[in-house]
């Protein structure tokens, strides 16, 4: 099993539904890395400046305030930046309660064990 390091980052964090008005596509349970969203799921979609940051698909990311560890399964729209959206199925009432809040996040890199390993 790889070492991880996990690296915090404050993001603005905002919801999301798989209903079709909500996403770019005609499947709207399809998201961008072409996993099936299903209610119930602990995923996220990333805008795709965080990706260079390494959260690529499914980096595993702790949010502030949830208990469970959640996966990068989708990516936003390019207008927006430092942002993440917290997939919570169809239920559209639930994610505007939600609604956007500044918030702290951990996720998790592989360690590159090469450049790690002290030589004695």
């Amino acid at each position: 099993m790889k070492e991880l390091e996990w690296i915090a980052h404050e993001v603005t964090a905002s919801a999301y539904n798989s209903v079709a008005w909500q996403t770019d596509s005609i499947d709207p349970n399809i998201a961008a890395w072409g996993d099936t969203l299903k209610p119930g799921m602990k995923c996220i979609a990333v805008s795709r400046d965080l990706i260079s940051l390494g959260l690529t698909h499914n980096t595993m990311v702790k949010i502030d305030t949830f208990p469970d560890t959640f996966y990068v399964k989708d990516k936003m729209h390019r207008r927006w930046k430092n942002r993440i959206d917290i997939y919570m199925g169809q239920n559209v009432k639930k994610a505007r309660n939600w609604g956007k809040k500044k918030l702290f996040i951990c996720y998790a890199v592989p360690l590159d064990t090469s450049t790690t390993n002290i030589i004695k």
